[in-house]
This record gives structure tokens, sequence and C-alpha cells, in this order.
């Protein structure tokens, strides 16, 4: 029997590449890849169901799943990770020198239920003592373009959410002071996002924090988090006809990480030869950045849990089997 021909959507992360360009592949199935931005991408699963399988925002998939959506079945292969909350953005006349500051102020955010910026408002909130309920939040996504109008998103009680106007933006609301901050910014063109002003380079923006590497190391020196921001879906409807393909699926996207993780290491030594890098280096360096499964990740999932719960986002705290597969469940 032929190979089965499945439709898969990935953003274009350098770590999704040997999938992209076929290098690791998976015997029996031929996928065919579209490259997309993930706000984009989302938005066409969410509303639409159009790829048999693809990147998904962990918010959105524990949102769907709490609900009794089950078009989707979780695998845990996490393609985007990222330190959040260091990428805020304020208006330095705002008087924002801290994140306590931050109260009070109008924020701008592309969606309010969107993974980054649920990491960042549980940062704020357990980290620096800022609530959700504490700002006043400025939503670029209308109903139809946003992940939310799928997910049955209304905003949390107690917590303010307005929609900004069709021919605003968060980027040009920053620059006239309508609004002060930004919890994430999101310039890249896709049929979603609206924004385009270059915010990180302008003279009246500013980073809240201003070492962001040194913010990251605090924050991971703590808590051991290094937060997730996209899973993998897989469609019902097709995991039902190929049951197999979860596990084809892990394994393959495991060999595409070792083979990254290989080729920076490779850097690495080539670094730490040529004097560019200490060789103290190499022992913490040489440490898988990114790891798939549930073993390697569950401090991580169970607090991306627990803060959608604790934002509203969830009617109740989703355990991770009620998320991922079963057979996920011991990877």
């Amino acid at each position: 029997m032929g190979a089965i021909t499945l439709s898969i959507a990935l953003s274009p992360n350098p770590r999704n590449w040997p999938i992209i360009d076929g290098s690791i592949t998976i015997d029996g199935v031929d996928l065919v890849c579209n490259v997309l931005h993930p706000s984009e991408m989302f938005w066409r699963q969410l509303h639409h169901e159009e790829f048999d399988i693809s990147e998904m925002s962990c918010s959105s998939l524990m949102m769907a799943r709490s609900r009794g959506d089950a078009r989707w079945a979780g695998l845990p292969i996490f393609t985007t990770r990222r330190f959040f909350h260091i990428g805020i953005l304020v208006r330095r006349d705002a008087g924002i020198e801290k994140p306590a500051d931050l109260k009070g102020k109008r924020v701008g955010v592309p969606e309010y239920q969107q993974t980054a910026a649920l990491w960042t408002r549980g940062v704020l909130q357990h980290e620096f003592g800022v609530h959700a309920r504490d700002m006043e939040f400025w939503m670029e996504r209308a109903p139809e373009h946003s992940h939310g109008g799928a997910t049955g998103f209304t905003p949390p009680p107690g917590v303010t959410v307005h929609t900004i106007p069709p021919d605003k933006s968060i980027g040009s609301m920053m620059l006239s002071g309508e609004l002060q901050a930004a919890l994430h910014y999101i310039v890249n063109d896709n049929l979603i996002d609206r924004s385009t002003a270059d915010l990180h380079n302008h003279p009246d923006i500013k980073l809240l924090f201003a070492d962001r590497t040194a913010e990251g190391v605090r924050y991971y020196s703590k808590t051991g988090i290094y937060p997730i921001n996209h899973g993998m879906v897989v469609k019902r409807a097709t995991l039902d006809r190929h049951p197999g393909l979860t596990g084809q699926l892990l394994d393959a996207f495991e060999r595409a990480n070792a083979r990254i993780d290989r080729q920076r290491i490779e850097h690495l030594a080539y670094h730490i030869e040529t004097g560019l890098l200490p060789a103290g280096a190499r022992e913490k360096l040489q440490q898988p950045l990114v790891q798939h499964g549930i073993k390697a990740n569950r401090l991580t999932l169970e607090t991306c849990a627990r803060y959608s719960h604790e934002q509203g986002l969830t009617p109740r705290l989703m355990r991770l089997d009620e998320i991922f597969e079963p057979d996920m469940m011991t990877s």
C-alpha cells in the first residue's frame, strides 16, 4: 500500500526545518508542508480545520479542551519557547520603570487569550504582584479574526478588555499615547495582526526590562521554567484513520530536535576552540535547550494550566491527560 498524504502547518522555526525540508521523514507518510505565521495558522486551524497536523497555541488548546471541543488530539511536541515577559514595551513618558508601575495603565495585547500573554500575565502576577485586573487591556484582534472567536473567549470577571477599533492598532495607539504599554507586540506580516510600526527602534518606546538577558536568567534560575508557547495537534478525524500517527510524529520531531542540537553543539565546540566562548561554557550549553514529551516539561505545562485557570480562561484546572493523548503521557 502506498504512502498516505497529510497536510501539516508549521512556523518557520529553525527546529522545524528538518521536517519542512524533508530531511526528516515518516515512514508511510508524505507530508505536505505549509509554512505560516502562527497567528494566521492558528486562526485557520481553529476556525476552518484546514490542516491534518499543525502547531497550536497551548492556551487555545487548553481552552478548547476545557469546553469539550475534541476536534484535535494534543501532542507534547513543543516547537516554540521564550521568556515572554522580557518583551514588554512601554512608553518612555508613561512613568513605567518597574512592573508594579503597570498598575492602572492602558495595555495593548494582540489577543488576550494567546499563550504569550498568558505567560506574561502569570509572571507579572506571581513574580511582581501585578494582576490582570490591575491593568486596562486593549485587544487588537476583532472576534472574527481572533483565536478566541473559536474557543468561546469572554473577558474574565473583573478584567477590562476593550477591542481596538479597525482603523487603529497597538502600534499606532502606542505612538499616539493612547496606550502606555504593550504586553506582547506582533509586527510580522500575516492575515490576522495589523500593527506595522517598528516600536522596538522608536525613540518614544523602551523595554520594561532593559536587560532582557539578566531578567530571563533570573526568572529561569528561580523557577526552572522555560515557557512553552506552541504544541502540536492532529485532527481527530485524521487520527481515527491513522491511529499510529501520534508516535510517528513524536519520533520525527525528536529526530529533528536531535539534529538541530548536534549542529548547535558543533558550533559550540568551534566557538570554544577559537576562544570566542570560555571552556567552562561547554557543560552548561551542551545540555538540550528544548525537549519534547511530558516528563521533561511537566512543571512548565502544569504551570501553564494553572495560570490559565487563575486568569479565567479555563473554567477549571486542566489535567495534562485531558490535553494530551493517552499514549503520550509516558513520553
